[in-house]
């Protein structure tokens, strides 16, 4: 029997506005915004939005940078009963064009760093909340929504297409946040490390739990610096920190992370893609005191589908873990039946978190969204425990002769060897096989040679397994949200 949901998205803040009215929700550099604060200034402007025409369920764009005043506007866009859309803020203007023409928002919420680039935008209301002055209101008559009303629609990063809408629910928002908070057991005594941008869902995740147990966000979009990051970690005391695998790498080959000792830091939650299970193993041995969580999702999921408990890390590393509260999980052969135990078929989730469809694209929305449930075109295999194991994106596999090789192990073997930062596998095409394997590898200084490369995946791969051509790169090209794109490395 599914559960009610007492709760739509906005009712987190103002539930947690009243527990704990003193509580920082948001810390950036020296802003410092409390829940009683942040109640009250996303009131304001959502009646700001109401004098403007913002009428409910229209879509209103966030074209802003992490920033108290980005929470202040998320809630102010639901209190006023529209959707927000989530704007990547690096994206050029035929980018903006295709989101825009897709969601048609009645009004885009911006500052003065970026109004500039929504200048060819004639027909939509922008709002440059840069200078606005802020005062209090007696009360906010809140515009009522339904657990299945559209909440926001979150377009997808677009590592493998053009990205698309995925529209999500109250109760899809409300449904995944409360199973994040359940497993990672999320207090308001915790604070949370935002580095991860709130336009994706990853990070949209982490201002979601947060707000909901009255725990407090601590942003700074100084990554490019990690030992800056790492500063603010120790300035604030904070207690968690999330990331994708790029930034676990940065953090290791290319900051003082071990001069710092974090005490404060309780847990750290990785997902965004596959990470080499021999990084997992060398961060957790670098700070050994702080839980590491691996977890996997997808936006069509809201955010989390599964997670690997810091408990089981050491016994079934290189598994994304089970399924979290709420949520059920099969790995199905294209038949739609069940596979056995070791062999690979697709993850296909059920859950209250499972996207409403995508915006204006009904038939994509029927390719993925099936009697069986939500078909994630990501292909793993099970152990004898439960315990799944990503084997890559279906469009990913490369596809060599009659074999069907996942990039990721071929990643996890060459992150192992000293000098390299990063690397990523492709397929490219090949006249007799298909495809043939090609790496590209990103190195910190230390001599590596083609040679060094092929021997070492020799020693550890099977010959079908060999990249063709290895290429030394300065960086992998990657999405704001720090995925991959290897259809560029192709």
């Amino acid at each position: 029997m599914e559960k009610e949901f007492l709760m739509t998205l906005k009712d987190i803040l103002s539930n947690s506005a009243r527990k704990y009215s003193d509580n920082q929700a948001v810390i950036y550099q020296k802003e410092r915004l409390s829940y009683a604060e942040l109640e009250s200034l996303s009131d304001f402007m959502a009646c700001q939005l109401l004098d403007r025409g913002v009428r409910k369920a229209d879509r209103v764009g966030l074209l802003l940078e992490n920033s108290p005043l980005y929470v202040i506007a998320f809630f102010s866009v639901l209190k006023a009963g529209a959707v927000v859309v989530p704007i990547n803020t690096q994206l050029v203007t035929r980018e903006l064009e295709s989101i825009i023409s897709d969601c048609q928002p009645s009004m885009i919420i911006t500052d003065d760093s970026h109004k500039q680039s929504l200048d060819t935008f004639k027909d939509i209301s922008i709002f440059s909340v840069s200078s606005i002055r802020y005062t209090p209101v007696a009360s906010l008559q809140s515009i009522p929504a339904k657990e299945s009303d559209p909440a926001m629609i979150i377009y997808t990063s677009g590592t493998t297409g053009k990205p698309k809408g995925v529209m999500l629910s109250h109760r899809n928002l409300v449904a995944n946040a409360e199973s994040i908070v359940d497993y990672l057991k999320l207090s308001s005594s915790d604070s949370m490390m935002v580095i991860l941008p709130f336009y994706y869902s990853y990070g949209n995740s982490l201002l979601t739990t947060h707000i909901m147990v009255g725990a407090t966000l601590v942003i700074d979009n100084r990554f490019v610096f990690p030992n800056v990051v790492l500063e603010t970690m120790e300035k604030e005391k904070v207690t968690g920190f999330a990331g994708v695998p790029s930034h676990y790498a940065i953090l290791l080959r290319k900051s003082a992370l071990r001069n710092y000792k974090l005490t404060s830091l309780r847990y750290v939650t990785q997902a965004g893609g596959g990470m080499p299970a021999s990084m997992i193993k060398e961060f957790t041995e670098v700070v050994p005191h702080a839980q590491f969580f691996v977890m996997y999702g997808q936006t069509e999921a809201t955010a989390r589908l599964t997670y690997l408990a810091p408990e089981h890390l050491r016994s079934k590393l290189g598994s994304i873990g089970k399924a979290i509260p709420g949520v059920e999980l099969d790995v199905l052969n294209e038949q739609g039946q069940p596979v056995q135990n070791g062999e690979v078929g697709e993850i296909v989730a059920r859950g209250n978190n499972i996207m409403l469809g995508y915006w204006n694209a009904a038939e994509e929305t029927g390719k993925v969204k099936r009697k069986e449930g939500l078909w994630t075109g990501d292909m793993a295999k099970v152990d004898s425990d439960g315990f799944i194991y990503l084997i890559s994106r279906k469009k990913e596999m490369i596809k060599s002769g009659a074999n069907r090789i996942s990039p990721l192990e071929i990643e996890d073997v060459v992150s192992r060897l000293p000098g390299v930062v990063e690397c990523a596998a492709v397929g490219v095409p090949d006249e007799i096989l298909g495809e043939s394997i090609k790496l590209c590898v990103v190195k910190n200084g230390v001599p590596l040679t083609n040679n060094d490369i092929l021997l070492h995946c020799k020693q550890h791969l099977a010959p079908f397994k060999m990249p063709k051509e290895v290429a030394f790169v300065a960086s992998l090209p990657k999405t704001s949200t720090g995925k991959i794109k290897r259809s560029e490395l192709k």
